[in-house]
């Protein structure tokens, strides 16, 4: 059978990739593909609302090449500031006109940072969110989505060198480090994109 991953962010399609092959039955007959394995060139539109109909559009674009398409949509949702940066989260300093001059994910965490300037770590709880949506061939069937969450705290400095995103101020409370200070594998239990696929796991579809 083969999945199409709808995602070029190489770092989060190597997770994506890692879990996935933790619980397929038959390996030999499974194959993932990217979007540019399958000549989708054009940027998708994410203009959802939501978590559950970005992760959809994107999915879809695969589906209607005629293959099962994968594809997560997820953010960080910080409490303090009423779930945001959220659908945002990629383009969260962007989208407010915040550049420090440094990378996408550099300017995002420094503007996260200054958002939450004072605020008290009792009140920096957070949580990663992943929504994965599957759509069928063609979409001669429903999408489904499955939601994964992982709680944690926001710092007031970053920490690590790993992972990519909000990860070097995204403390998990129970490892004691941030998502930045895990190797790979130890994220890849823990975290939201985990228990999404968990559930996805669940519903046997992906074989």
């Amino acid at each position: 059978m083969e999945y199409v991953l709808a995602t070029r962010n190489r770092r989060k399609l190597a997770e994506l990739e890692a879990i996935l092959r933790t619980f397929v039955s038959d390996r030999g007959k499974f194959t993932l593909l990217s979007l540019d394995d399958i000549g989708v060139t054009e940027d998708i539109v994410e203009d959802g609302k939501t978590f559950e109909e970005n992760a959809i559009l994107k999915a879809s674009a695969a589906a209607s090449r005629g293959y099962w398409g994968i594809a997560d949509d997820s953010g960080l949702c910080v409490d303090e500031l009423g779930g945001e940066p959220g659908i945002w989260s990629a383009r969260y300093a962007a989208i407010n006109g915040f550049d420090a001059g440094l990378s996408a994910d550099g300017n995002n965490n420094v503007f996260l940072l200054e958002k939450l300037k004072g605020v008290p770590l009792e009140r920096r709880t957070a949580k990663f969110v992943c929504v994965i949506a599957v759509c069928p061939p063609f979409g001669n069937a429903d999408p489904i989505t499955v939601r994964g969450e992982c709680p944690g705290i926001i710092l007031e400095a970053p920490r690590g060198t790993g992972g990519f995103g909000y990860d070097p101020l995204f403390y998990y409370e129970p490892a004691g480090k941030t998502f930045a200070e895990m190797s790979a594998a130890e994220k890849n239990e823990v975290s939201h994109r985990a228990r999404a696929l968990l559930e996805l796991k669940a519903l046997n579809i992906i074989k």
